[in-house]
């Protein structure tokens, strides 16, 4: 035996990647010659070939010569393979290459057994001309970081060693700690496997630490999930199993080496902005965005150029979408990260509303990161480094999400990067509260929004309430970002069925915005305009009415009369007056909008559907059906409907209305057939527990009954109570009135003593949620009264 092999660790783990690499080598099916054992640092690749090679050589029948080269250089490879050369075919050492083409000469016309282990390859190229050779007496198992293509040539197959299933995580955990003496609960170590990402480096080093400071799981899961110290702090002094670097320093080398590789100087940026993003589920759109490239170039690590190399750029020269995928290509190649093999196609005006990259340009591929490696490589910056990170990483989110939401899965990942952003800016007192310096970054309310459009309107509600609690703690009570989150804060608390609470929020706003802001600033009057749309909302058509009457005055004076503010301001008041009982006067101040929104913006603009659409409906209420007719007809034949534009978030809400009126105009068969088409787009867009999704159920639901079906109508609604009561809860006005139609189409279907008890059982809930005097609850008492009437008297 040549070579010293590394000692067996404690409690070694039996791996799929163990059976693996025995069955390959004795022979099972096709023989393989060379196996490359490829992960990130840390995963156990030295074990495993350590593990291999030693049973391997204890076998009588196994192998006559082993050799153990640790390869981190090509001087080392050389080296140790001329001490081989001069052992077994005495080769002269004073010329160390000759030597060692010798050994592997040998290795070739041999006819002994033999197995070479080379472990640590740093580079591929090192190897150039030192392979061993491929023949039936001899195997050779190589370890890397690399993934380079060069290494699955000539035979060699690649085997890629991940982390610990959870289950062994937790077998291993529990077996160093019980070799220590210490017996902790499973619960707490499940706990630990998770938080450490099953990595057997970071697991065996938290082990040791346990044991050597005396503290318990729970203790140092504790400091781990503070994050008040670097891992560097909450490793031991002496890390277990003869390893050679600590957790913070196991991969310094593989960084060192990723930014020597072309574009040179990038991997070490683009590790540190990846280190701030979810885990499992970047974007490759985040990390090639304009603000990803801009912190690329401004942080490019210098260095000196080789011996034949043209000197890398300097900081601030341009990176590309090219550059970037490179660099993400050499981290990859070093196993620092998982990236997709080539980047998004270039697409024809990629760019959003909001200056970003639509989603357009996404096709569902991230890039992958461990999380022990991001917290080692976010430990390593400090200060104002750290702040810029940071801000870079929210920034490249800012400008990879899509003004409108159309993808769910893009739209989760980019909440998922970002709640792991919001995260990491707390971690310790140096860091907490970096994206509210100098104020809170917009990534913050994007979030908040995100959550609440995809119909997570509690999860949004919860955000905002958290926004504003810490704007107003870091930022002051007065802030103009304070006031933002309190704003948003009160739209969702409305969308969640607090109509009430909204009103009264924004009623509260307003008075800290007149205060500090004035009557006339424009967050003023978004105000205004919010409280008198949620007073409205609120049951109280008059009131918005009037609200909105005084708000157009001021609007007119501040903005002037062609402002969108001013406009939407004019469409708001004409609905609330209708709502009041003015059809006619709704009908004819929409007509007269109507003029001036087409003048003013065009007739292809986005809300120009909505602006016919609402004519139309106030026309009808008014009497005026034929008028009402001709405008529902032409949006029905709109260009804008066709198979381009019928995803967009306002036409399908157009859609829906186009339903609707396709029901109340006699025909119930259509509004079904075209609200179970409208329902297909609503899942695919908006995602099925949205509750624009869950509302067009119900509408569907409800023209199925109307078209002649009411056992359907009645199955359709009782679906559709078990989702709102899972999203939404029991006592939100939507689940309310569901349980309302499901006992009406229970009726129609036949079945009133069914009908009559669902009725009272809604009956006793509405008077506790919303009082004997709601319209709602009265209508309850009527139909309960009809149903239990039919009940009585057999009728059907």
């Amino acid at each position: 035996m040549v070579g010293l092999i590394p000692p067996r660790a404690g409690a070694f783990q039996d791996r799929a990647e163990r059976s693996r690499l025995r069955a390959a080598a004795a022979g099972a099916g096709t023989v393989v010659l060379c196996q490359v054992l490829t992960g990130m640092g840390g995963v156990g690749k030295t074990q495993l070939a350590a593990d291999y090679a030693k049973e391997t050589w204890a076998d009588g029948t196994g192998v006559d010569l082993l050799v153990w080269v640790t390869a981190s250089s090509r001087t080392a490879v050389v080296s140790e393979f001329a001490q081989a050369g001069a052992q077994v075919c005495n080769a002269d050492l004073s010329d160390p290459l000759r030597a060692a083409h010798a050994f592997l000469t040998w290795l070739q016309t041999g006819r002994r057994r033999w197995l070479v282990v080379l472990d640590d390859v740093a580079d591929p190229a090192d190897l150039t001309g030192l392979w061993p050779p491929a023949v039936s007496e001899g195997r050779t198992v190589v370890t890397t970081r690399r993934r380079d293509a060069a290494l699955a040539g000539g035979g060699r197959r690649m085997v890629d060693v991940g982390v610990f299933t959870p289950a062994q995580a937790g077998d291993y955990l529990a077996s160093v700690l019980a070799i220590g003496g210490r017996v902790e609960p499973a619960g707490g170590l499940a706990g630990l496997a998770e938080d450490l990402g099953c990595l057997p480096l970071a697991l065996s080093q938290a082990a040791a630490y346990v044991l050597d400071a005396g503290i318990s799981v729970g203790e140092y899961r504790e400091l781990l999930g503070r994050r008040a110290r670097s891992l560097a702090e909450i490793s031991p002094d002496v890390p277990p199993d003869d390893q050679a670097h600590s957790m913070a320093a196991a991969w310094e080398l593989s960084v060192d080496y990723a930014d020597r590789l072309r574009p040179r100087g990038l991997a070490c940026p683009m590790l540190e902005l990846a280190a701030f993003l979810a885990p499992n589920a970047t974007p490759l759109t985040v990390l090639l965005s304009q603000p990803a490239l801009d912190y690329l170039a401004a942080h490019r690590t210098p260095s000196p150029p080789g011996p034949n190399a043209a000197p890398a750029p300097g900081p601030g020269e341009p990176v590309t979408p090219q550059d970037a995928t490179g660099a993400l290509r050499a981290l990859h190649r070093l196993s620092l990260l998982s990236a997709p093999d080539r980047a998004p196609a270039p697409v024809e005006g990629d760019a959003d509303a909001s200056g970003g990259r639509s989603e357009a340009a996404w096709d569902g591929r991230v890039v992958r990161v461990h999380q022990v490696v991001q917290r080692a490589t976010r430990d390593t910056l400090h200060g104002d480094r750290y702040r810029n990170t940071a801000w870079a990483a929210a920034d490249a989110l800012l400008a990879a999400w899509p003004e409108v939401e159309r993808d769910i899965e893009l739209a989760q990942a980019l909440r998922a990067c970002t709640t792991a952003l919001v995260t990491s800016t707390e971690e310790g007192a140096d860091h907490a509260g970096w994206l509210y310096q100098p104020d809170a970054h917009p990534i913050l309310y994007r979030l908040g929004s995100s959550l609440g459009e995809s119909g997570q309107v509690e999860a949004a509600t919860h955000h905002f309430h958290q926004l504003s609690q810490t704007t107003m703690h870091r930022l002051g009570p007065d802030h103009t970002y304070t006031l933002a989150a309190r704003g948003h804060l009160a739209k969702w608390q409305g969308h969640g069925g607090d109509a009430a609470g909204a009103a009264a929020a924004f009623a509260a706003l307003l008075d800290d915005q007149l205060r500090v802001l004035g009557p006339d600033h424009l967050h003023t009057l978004a105000t205004r305009n919010s409280l008198a749309t949620w007073r409205g909302q609120g049951k109280d058509a008059a009131g918005a009415a009037a609200a909105f009457a005084e708000l157009l005055d001021d609007q007119l004076r501040v903005l002037g009369p062609d402002h969108p503010h001013t406009l939407a301001t004019r469409s708001n008041l004409a609905n609330w007056q209708g709502e009041a009982g003015d059809a006619a006067g709704a009908a004819a101040a929409f007509a007269a909008l109507l003029d001036d929104q087409l003048r003013v913006l065009g007739p292809d603009h986005p809300d120009s559907l909505t602006w016919r659409l609402n004519l139309a409906y106030w026309r009808g209420k008014a009497g005026d059906t034929v008028g009402q007719t001709e405008i529902y007809s032409e949006l029905i034949n709109a260009q804008i409907l066709d198979a381009d534009h019928a995803s967009h978030p306002d036409t399908l809400a157009t859609r829906r209305r186009l339903a609707v009126w396709r029901g109340e105009a006699g025909d119930p068969a259509g509004a079904a057939a075209m609200f179970a088409e409208l329902l297909d787009d609503l899942v695919g867009v908006l995602g099925p527990d949205h509750p624009d999704t869950l509302t067009a159920r119900g509408s569907s639901a409800h023209w199925r009954g109307e078209a002649g079906d009411p056992a359907g109508a009645a199955a359709m609604f009782a679906a559709l109570l078990d989702d709102q009561l899972r999203v939404l809860g029991p006592d939100h006005p939507d689940t309310l009135i569901t349980r309302n139609n499901l006992a009406h189409w229970r009726g129609e279907a036949g079945d009133p003593a069914g009908a009559a008890a669902a009725f009272a059982a809604l009956l006793d809930d509405q008077l506790r949620v919303l009082g004997p005097d709601h319209p709602y609850t009265l209508t309850t008492r009527n139909s309960l009264a009809r149903w239990s009437e039919q009940a009585a008297t057999g009728e059907a």
